[in-house]
């Protein structure tokens, strides 16, 4: 039986450049990002909404890594205190999906990207994903 590697392996994209992330693949539906805004039509598939604070930008960062560490099959991978990428592996399969947060103080948010590493479809996961912990990230400001 031969081995496969169902966490594929780490992009080279991951990170930031000139305050961006990387871009979603063109022909891919498995990525969200809160900087992809090149059209119209494109903007429903791959935009989502920063993660917003008010206050200090490194206690807002430090919210989301609490939030992160609370979350099953999370592992941060790196966090510069601007920048931070995790990853998520599926339980049953072990599908590793990349998870990047850049810290933007002047537009007081934090941009979020979420991208499998495998496949054409998510089927929302990384949505919902990004969904999921903008509402823990805004619940752990109560």
């Amino acid at each position: 039986m031969a081995f496969i590697k169902l966490g594929g392996t780490r992009p080279k994209t991951l990170g930031a450049s000139g305050g961006q992330l990387a871009r979603c693949p063109e022909n891919k539906s498995n990525c969200v990002c809160s900087q992809h805004r090149q059209n119209q039509t494109q903007l429903g598939m791959y935009y989502v909404q920063p993660l917003a604070y008010e206050g200090d930008g490194a206690e807002a960062m430090t919210r989301i890594i609490a939030v992160l560490m609370q979350q099953k099959g999370c592992t941060i991978i790196t966090n510069t205190g601007v920048y931070l990428h995790a990853e998520f592996k599926s339980p049953k399969l072990g599908f590793i999906d990349d998870v990047e947060f850049l810290l933007s103080p002047e537009e007081r948010v934090i941009h979020v990207r979420s991208a499998s590493r495998l496949g054409l479809s998510d089927w929302g996961v990384n949505r919902n994903r990004v969904r999921e912990l903008r509402e823990a990230f805004d619940e752990a400001d109560d």
